[in-house]
């Protein structure tokens, strides 16, 4: 509904603009993103059918593994389609309800992406560092409670975010997203009311997911070299290492990814949009996409079976 000074009072529909700048190439940029799109889906959808069959990967890591696969398959699903339709179909608007919807969606699956990275990185660090106590401490209830909690810790935070937008921002200067889906900052910067509220609970969250997952991710890892690198025997220390390579190749481009586009979203102001929302869209595609191949490559029990899984079907 349109009000004066050309400000609207809260558009029923949004339009994502896609790529600022690169509208002619959008068509060949969405090639690539469905390529990486179908193969998270096959290589995720791949991982958890190996963990779910095999009775000895019903461990605390190969849980936390499995729910990883899982996150990754709805946060890349909440993402490209709709990103495909506005390349390739012409398809650019959304209600906006639904557009808050993804937003849930999209910040709830990369804050439980997070804490599963936190929780997988505790689980080296008993493992490694008290290998006596890791089946004592790591019991299948303590497993469970921490699967919830890493869940509903993000689900409910991000709620808060949707509040303080539909409650509380009432006008807007446009109806025009630039980015390819609702990421809470493209929105809030839609309006043309005071934001400040919406800006320091969306900094506040993202240090109390990402950021503090960061910081204990990073304290676990520097203990567990710590006590790698106490060990006498060279073979020991290899095999240690090589447990917790996977992780740290996961950790590092999940959150190199995250600071990046986060921080630049927020005051980069002298980096192309383009670049904002190319990154943005990086980051939530490049995990799905590479961590089957990390954990298939590193991970020996999930390497033998997707192997013995293929060796099955071609002898049939």
């Amino acid at each position: 509904m349109p009000i004066a000074n050309g400000t609207m009072f809260i558009p029923s529909v949004l339009t994502f603009i896609g790529i600022p700048g690169l509208e002619t190439i959008q068509c060949w940029i969405g090639i690539p993103f469905c390529v990486m799109y179908i193969i998270a889906l096959v290589g995720n959808s791949l991982l958890l059918i190996i963990i779910k069959s095999e009775p000895s990967l019903h461990e605390p890591m190969y849980f936390f593994l499995a729910m990883l696969g899982a996150t990754d398959i709805v946060l890349s699903t909440s993402i490209v389609p709709k990103m495909l339709g506005i390349f390739w179909f012409h398809l650019p608007e959304i209600y906006f309800d639904a557009c808050l919807f993804q937003m849930w969606l999209i910040h709830t699956f990369q804050g439980i992406e997070s804490g599963v990275l936190l929780a997988m990185a505790l689980d080296r660090y008993v493992a490694i560092c008290y290998p006596l106590r890791h089946a004592i401490i790591f019991t299948r209830q303590l497993v469970t409670h921490i699967g919830i909690g890493v869940t509903l810790r993000p689900a409910l935070l991000v709620i808060p975010c949707l509040l303080l937008i539909k409650c509380r921002l009432k006008l807007y200067r446009t109806k025009l997203i630039s980015h390819t889906y609702c990421e809470h900052m493209a929105l809030v910067k839609l309006a043309t009311e005071d934001v400040s509220i919406s800006k320091f609970y969306g900094l506040l969250g993202a240090f109390v997911v990402g950021g503090l997952d960061f910081l204990l991710i990073t304290l676990s890892y520097v203990q567990i070299f710590i006590t790698v690198f106490h060990l006498s025997q060279k073979e020991a220390r290899l095999k240690a290492f090589n447990t917790c390579i996977p992780h740290i190749c996961i950790f590092f481009q999940f959150y190199l990814l995250a600071f990046f586009s986060f921080f630049t979203h927020r005051s980069g102001s002298s980096i192309p949009s383009y670049v904002h929302i190319i990154l943005s869209n990086l980051y939530l595609l490049v995990p799905p996409f590479l961590n089957p191949f990390v954990y298939g490559v590193k991970t020996k029990h999930i390497r033998d079976k997707a192997v013995k899984m293929l060796c099955s079907k071609d002898q049939a």
